[in-house]
Formats: structure tokens, sequence, C-alpha cells
């Protein structure tokens, strides 16, 4: 039994890290490019990335999601940016997961310095290479819409 409770705790440390990588991602200036690319080797081939943030919800795949936001951070209108997570869970079965997570973020767009802050879902599964994303969802606060008051 003691075998399964480090397997757990392996997998629970598995899955942080991937949670750690994937907004790690997300700041701007020198090594974006390699960090967005180490991003998409967590992810399933055909995984789905879902914005909804107060509109229809727009879906991504992974090269979709990750190429525009690539593009942003290497760029000169988005400044100082960067994402990072705040208190979450994670939920473990088997070889599925899901980490339900606050996150901020902050920088410069266009001038003008801006934060916010949103909710993210990421599901994993295991696979013979180990934990990977196959989803994630994000909802950004807005007005109405605050962490901790819904």
């Amino acid at each position: 039994m003691s075998g399964h409770q480090h397997t757990a705790a392996a997998d629970r440390a598995a899955i942080e890290g991937i949670v750690h990588t994937f907004f790690a991602a997300f700041v701007s200036g020198p090594d974006g490019t390699a960090r967005l690319g180490a991003l998409r080797e967590l992810f399933l081939p055909g995984a789905v990335i879902v914005r909804t943030c107060g509109g229809e919800p727009t879906l991504y795949g992974v090269d979709d999601f990750i190429a525009p936001r690539q593009a942003l951070l290497a760029g000169n209108t988005l400044t100082d940016f960067r994402e990072w997570e705040l208190p979450g869970r994670t939920d473990l079965f088997g070889d599925i997961a899901q980490h339900f997570c606050a996150y901020g973020k902050s920088g410069v767009q266009d001038g003008a310095p801006f934060t916010g802050r949103g909710m993210k879902t990421i599901q994993f599964v295991r696979t013979s290479a180990g934990w990977r994303i196959s989803a994630a969802a994000w909802d950004d606060e807005r007005d109405g819409l605050v962490i901790g008051e819904s």
C-alpha cells in the first residue's frame, strides 16, 4: 500500500510540475519561444484549449493556441507580461486528474499597465510518456464575476 501512496504523491508532484511549466510559459522577454515550445510537449495531440471570458467560447488546438501567444510575447506591444498560479487544487483518480486554480497576470499593453485575475481548469491523462494536458479552459474576472464571490 505504501507504493500506491508514493505513486499518488509522485503523480501529484508531476502534475504540479506541469502546471508550473504551463504558467511559466506566459512571460514576455528572453526565452519565451523556448518556454512556449516546451509547453507544446505537455499537451496531448488534439488537446482542446478554451477561452470563455464573458463571450462565446473560443476553442483552440495546441498550435492555434501557442502561435499567437508566441508572437504577442515576442513582440513590442505587450511588455513586462507574466502570469502566475494562485492557490488551487489537484484531484486525481487512476489515470485522470484535474487542476483548478486562480491565477494572476500583469503587464504593459501598448504602454498602459494592467493587472487581472481569473480561474483555469486543466485536465490531465496519464500516457506511456507521463502525464499530459488533454484540455484546459479559463475565465477572467470582470464586472459581476469576482473570484471568491461566485
